[in-house]
């Protein structure tokens, strides 16, 4: 049984019956019978389904929110605030897709010449619960629109989520089997992987995660795309404004209870402002409320599990062993659910394992660096290349930095890193490869096919 557990209250929501292997075979064999059939319909049908998903997902906001509050304890207004941006992909795919898979025209020296777009079948999204709408969507909305048809395999603890985005693109008019939900845990990827039918598979997940699914696919010669861990640097110059950084600081490390790839992990600052920021990020830190993620006057809910939030806590207290200062939180609280209050670790330096590691949960990092040179250096000794971001009144210089010498995928000037859908997103290094989103995201699972006619 896959089980949903609230971590809010550590009670059980749910068991869901695993699909045991002939189930497996014939939503795979499914899928590909629809894709057959799915990939002749025209780009004017698939975009009035994506515009009735939404629709579906605005109807039942306040539904899906609470579900997705009580699966992994995320606070309800971010529920809000995912299930209206999963509405914003599947609008934006509805309304660009058609464009972003036209035919180009190359002029050659034959009669005709150009090049398509055309699907490639059945794709696999292995999901993680973080996110468990918004990963989905910006998934699903591009692969859909291209002409494939998707399997979900869902975290565990977020099953109910995933049926409930089935029934959402099935009640849109999407053809039978076009979105179908895999009730199956991780040890059993492989094989869907295996599948002749399975032409490709996405992934946002761990980095450990991602090089499983990566050995997995290249012993079957299926292509990836890998949305995986980051160690977020957010650079802090003399000259930036303190209060901006510090407020951006704070919301980017607390999204989702601290819970999210791209939130900003360690914060370099350099020396001269480093006393001063200290104190504005506790402050603003110090604010932040933390309880019952469906009360919306509480910032920070739980961690999605009690596991998670004691290596976490381990993290924090292995650091403070190894010369990082406590200046907030740090303490398991004596209350029921996997609770981790707001912390600040200061004098953070390379090596340990705030600096080396990714905190997944509310836990900041700050660096000192001497210089603008140093804390770029900083900023790049990571395995990781996700996001970054810099703080800075020049933002000709800010933007030489984001653009030529921070090593991400994603990299803002005085403001913190976010996706959206008019924008590629996804990483280098240890964060995975490949790109989701805007029209580099919807051509990663298509053939893209050269025709010359003479």
């Amino acid at each position: 049984m896959l089980n949903s557990i609230n971590p809010h209250s550590n009670e059980l929501i749910d068991s869901y019956r695993e699909h045991s292997q002939h189930q497996v075979e014939t939503i795979i064999n499914s899928a590909w019978n629809c894709f057959n059939g799915y990939r002749e319909s025209t780009f004017t049908e698939r975009s009035t389904w994506l515009r009735k998903s939404s629709e579906l997902l605005k109807s039942r906001r306040s539904e899906l929110a609470m579900l997705m509050t009580l699966e992994m304890g995320k606070p309800i207004q971010q529920s809000y605030a995912e299930i209206d941006k999963c509405s914003w992909v599947c609008e934006f795919y509805a309304e660009n897709g058609p464009k972003y898979l036209t035919d180009e025209i190359v002029q050659t020296e034959a009669t005709k010449s150009y090049v398509t777009f055309q699907p490639l079948g059945v794709i696999l999204g292995v999901m993680p619960w973080n996110f468990p709408f918004w990963q989905v969507f910006r998934f699903a909305c591009p692969t859909l629109m291209a002409g494939n048809t998707c399997l979900l395999k869902h975290s565990s603890n977020v099953s109910g989520c995933a049926l409930a985005i089935e029934d959402i693109f099935r009640l849109a008019g999407f053809p039978s089997h076009a979105f179908t939900t895999l009730l199956i845990p991780g040890k059993k990827v492989e094989s869907v992987i295996a599948h002749k039918a399975v032409k490709a598979v996405s992934l946002t997940g761990s980095t450990a995660t991602g090089i499983a699914i990566a050995g997995s696919a290249a012993r079957y010669l299926k292509k990836t795309v890998l949305e995986l861990g980051g160690s977020d640097p957010y650079i802090v110059l003399d000259d930036a404004d303190i209060k901006l950084a510090a407020d951006a600081s704070v919301t980017s490390r607390l999204i989702n209870s601290g819970q999210s790839c791209i939130a900003a992990k360690r914060f370099i600052v350099t020396s001269s402002i480093y006393r001063d920021f200290c104190g504005e990020f506790l402050r603003v830190m110090s604010s932040k409320k933390m309880g019952n993620p469906a009360d919306s006057a509480n910032d920070i809910g739980p961690q999605a599990r009690l596991d998670l939030r004691d290596e976490l806590d381990l993290q924090v207290k292995k650091s403070v062993q190894e010369g990082a200062k406590l200046l907030l939180g740090g303490k398991t609280p004596d209350m029921p659910g996997a609770y981790y209050p707001p912390t600040i670790l200061s004098d953070v330096k390379p090596g340990m394992t705030a600096f080396e590691e990714e905190l997944f949960g509310p836990a900041a990092a700050i660096v000192k660096a001497d210089t603008e040179d140093e804390a770029i250096q900083f900023a790049n000794r990571s395995p990781f290349g996700l996001g970054a971001a810099v703080f800075t009144s020049d933002t000709r210089k800010g933007e030489v930095i984001a653009k030529t010498r921070l090593e991400a995928g994603s990299c803002f000037v005085n403001s913190f890193v976010k996706s959206d859908p008019r924008l590629p997103f996804g990483g280098i290094k240890q964060s995975g490869y490949g790109r989701e989103l805007a029209l580099y995201g919807i051509r990663e699972f298509v053939n893209i096919k050269s025709v010359y006619i003479r």
